[in-house]
């Protein structure tokens, strides 16, 4: 690393990508779902898995079981560390094992676990915050999933949905905020939490209509996981994953020396 690098340690974010570009992302994870295989369905499996565990858990607990599926678009950028040492693999021409993915998080330890007590801090927030909302806008006494849903489908208790979503944006996109390339630049650059999540915000600032397409994107696959009893996120989580390797690269100069 040369001087100028030592004197000035915060990341190039780059500005005026395409709008275009989520899409180009997305295109490259495919590539890498396609190459890495089971090592990269082998995380999709654990996101379902984990998804239909807690509902079935939770199943009689309807307030809890929305906190949890919803809240899948908070904890995920995490979960997803070792796709994203996947796709870093493959691009650096590694051995795409699952293996050595699964204890990634070591390589740098302290930033990626103050990063996901955040992360865990907000999770356990917006599961207060989703109990609040329903005892605040919920009409008619607390409902089974089976009845809550059908509600849903016919938007009954329409004030309730309006407060939901409301609040949810705002967590989701806090999450978003600060973490569309932190975790894969505390991976790949050993960079501090405060540097990378500031890094993610100046990303998402200087590029808003194009990462609000991203995040849309990343709603609607996660969104089409969920509904299809999680069986989806096998494929929609793992997709995610490696995208968002591909949005860091993107994002983000690469430093001077590499």
């Amino acid at each position: 690393m040369d001087d100028a690098s030592h004197q000035n340690p915060f990341p190039v974010v780059r500005s005026g990508l395409p709008l275009t570009a989520p899409f180009e992302w997305l295109r490259r994870g495919a590539d890498d779902l396609r190459a890495c295989g089971m090592a990269s369905l082998f995380y999709g499996l654990c996101f379902a898995g984990t998804g239909l565990a807690l509902l079935l858990a939770l199943r009689h607990a309807v307030q809890l079981v929305t906190a949890v599926t919803t809240g899948f678009m908070l904890v995920g950028p995490f979960f997803a560390i070792g796709l994203y040492e996947l796709s870093r693999r493959r691009e650096s021409g590694e051995a795409t094992a699952l293996i050595p993915t699964l204890a990634v998080w070591r390589r740098n330890l302290a930033a990626i676990g103050i990063y996901s007590l955040i992360l865990i801090v907000l999770y356990l927030l917006w599961a207060r915050a989703s109990l609040v909302m329903f005892a605040l806008f919920y009409e008619g006494g607390m409902p089974t999933l089976e009845s809550f849903i059908a509600q849903l489908a016919k938007f009954d208790n329409i004030e309730f949905m309006i407060a939901y979503l409301v609040v949810g944006a705002i967590f989701a996109g806090l999450v978003f905020a600060f973490s569309v390339v932190s975790i894969p630049m505390m991976l790949d650059r050993n960079q501090d939490t405060v540097t990378a999540m500031l890094a993610s915000f100046l990303a998402l600032v200087r590029n808003l209509p194009m990462m609000l397409l991203w995040g849309a994107l990343i709603v609607l696959l996660t969104a089409l996981g969920i509904a299809t009893a999680f069986v989806g996120l096998i494929i929609t989580m793992p997709l995610v994953g490696h995208a968002t390797w591909h949005a860091y690269r993107a994002l983000i100069e690469p430093r001077a020396s590499s």
